[in-house]
């Protein structure tokens, strides 16, 4: 059972990498920003959400 809630979360974070990541890139075009975005993950895509 721990197994499987640990591969939940990693793809959950893995998921939300590469969203803030195209979400960034759409937005800004720079791969900086894309980098750190994803870094940051569900919190940019949160904030992405609520302000633009």
């Amino acid at each position: 059972m721990q197994t499987a809630r640990y591969e939940v979360v990693k793809n959950g974070i893995s998921f939300g990498s590469a969203l803030a990541i195209a979400m960034s890139w759409t937005a800004n075009k720079s791969i900086l920003w894309a980098i750190i975005h994803g870094f940051f993950s569900w919190f940019y895509v949160l904030y992405y959400a609520l302000f633009k």
